[in-house]
């Protein structure tokens, strides 16, 4: 799920230009941890770019689009194209926020919410909290991000590269057969992670140990000293209208997006401080 969700924001940030589409605009896509292939990313990008350049009405073929499942890949390609619209992780958003003056632009609205949990799983029984998981292995996707993971998701009170022995996987189908094999103690799952385990056959009763706060979901974010108020509004509006739009509609419906909404920035704060302090 989280995987089609970037293809999604992926082709929706790539909708964004100013001028004609002789010199389309180039958009970095990121998605640190994934599994997804960049040829498959960067076509369904192209699908939904198409649809949001008609709702936004702008020059159809305008945008560009650059994909990576890497981190340092990410860092760098901000750093070479610098964009005015990305699609970054929360935790590249707060990484990169000062460096690139990144402001949060839309979140995509997921059963209703457009913030998540993430959960620490295990065997049922097995723990019965994070203290007795110390120097256990622990495996997930969104181990790419320890540093968001340590700072954001356990809230600066445990760092995952110290802590546990970590497992790093770009499938969270292959970590949780590893914790129902008991050949991993452990594995992190975000929401939409989370929400697809009753579709999976499971030898063994899996139990939460950990379960965060909510943690604002993101999206499409903004280069503020390159783009305009006037440019990120209309930006917002045409997302807003994505899934409204009678093509569009069936896209998001295809992949689990019931909406796009208009950052409130506030929601963020809270991220913003506990990156800054790690507590």
């Amino acid at each position: 799920m989280q995987k089609i969700c970037l293809f999604i924001l992926s082709g929706l940030a790539a909708s964004f230009v100013t001028n004609a589409a002789p010199n389309p605009e180039m958009i970095v896509v990121c998605y640190p941890g994934g599994s997804v292939n960049e040829k498959d990313a960067n076509g369904a990008m192209t699908s939904m770019l198409r649809v949001v350049e008609r709702v936004g009405q702008w020059q159809e073929n305008s945008f560009n689009s650059l994909f990576t499942a890497k981190s340092d890949e990410c860092r760098k390609q901000m750093a070479d194209n610098k964009p005015k619209f990305a699609i970054t992780s929360l935790g590249l958003f707060l990484e990169l926020r000062n460096q690139h003056n990144l402001v949060p632009v839309v979140q995509p609205k997921i059963k209703g919410l457009t913030h998540e949990r993430y959960r620490v799983m295990v065997q049922k029984d097995k723990f019965k909290n994070l203290d007795e998981l110390k120097g256990k292995t622990l495996g997930g996707t969104v181990l790419e991000e320890s540093s968001f993971i340590g700072k954001i998701v356990f809230a600066g009170k445990y760092d995952p590269d110290t802590f546990f022995v970590l497992q790093k996987s770009n499938q969270a189908i292959r970590a949780l057969r590893s914790l129902n094999k008991g050949e991993l103690d452990a594995v992190i799952l975000n929401e939409q992670q989370f929400g697809g385990l009753s579709s999976l056959q499971m030898d063994t009763t899996l139990d939460a140990v950990f379960t965060s706060e909510e943690i604002p979901l993101m999206g499409v974010v903004a280069n503020s000293a390159t783009t305009t108020a006037d440019e990120r509004v209309r930006f917002g509006k045409a997302l807003e209208g994505m899934c409204s739009d009678s093509e569009g509609k069936k896209l998001c419906e295809l992949f689990g997006v019931e909406a796009f909404a208009t950052v409130d920035s506030a929601v963020f704060e809270p991220m913003i401080k506990l990156w800054a302090t790690g507590q």
